[in-house]
């Protein structure tokens, strides 16, 4: 909700309902963006359709710019901000797991909602599938949430294990951004041959 709560505090029937009209805006933008088709994400792992990694890395670049700009200006105070603390061997078990399904069933959490919203039935195996994993881990695994905290080494993020200030990694991540475009603009002309044919 920042910054508009570090002003004014929202009750908690305002906070459900901004956060239902972002929600409702995250997705009609997820879909006007192709995000709701199968096709369109999985094409990333094919090299000749990098959208959602543009999409997703400019959005990450820019919250990183966001965050640095509010920061130095003084109206963010950056250690107010939840950082999940790092357990490597768990989040990168849990990114492989994520990768797995998103290769296999076409789509991630957000993006299987909103090709819900268009009414297409991988959509919605997909979320089921989701919701039967999310309940199957709740149920049978047992003592996973004590090992990924017991394990856990801390809050670690780059300026912390370098010394090198938030802004610093900010504009050399905006530069890296520019590089990664272009990179992946030669990925996609290479593998252009790849793209399914209409019809």
């Amino acid at each position: 909700m920042f910054p508009l709560a570090s002003f004014h505090e929202f009750s908690t029937t305002a906070n459900l309902a901004i956060a239902v009209a972002l929600g409702f805006g995250f997705g009609f933008c997820l879909e006007r963006a192709g995000f709701g088709s199968a096709r369109k994400l999985t094409a990333v792992f094919y090299l000749y359709d990098m959208a959602v990694v543009k999409v997703m890395f400019s959005a990450i670049v820019t919250a990183m710019v966001g965050i640095a700009v509010l920061s130095a200006a003084g109206l963010l105070d950056m250690s107010e901000l939840y950082v999940e603390p790092t357990n490597l061997a768990a989040q990168g078990l849990g990114g492989l797991l994520f990768g797995a399904g998103f290769i296999f069933g076409g789509y991630c959490p957000g993006t299987s909602v909103a090709a819900m919203a268009t009414g297409k039935i991988d959509g919605y195996a997909f979320a089921l599938g989701m919701l039967a994993g999310v309940f199957g881990y709740a149920e049978f695994t047992p003592g996973i949430d004590t090992w990924i905290k017991d394990a856990a080494q801390g809050v670690m993020t780059l300026p912390t294990l370098t010394g090198i200030a938030a802004g610093w990694w900010a504009a050399a991540f905006v530069a890296f951004l520019v590089f990664a475009a272009w990179g992946m603009g030669k990925l996609e002309s290479a593998f252009a041959g790849l793209r399914p044919r209409a019809g």
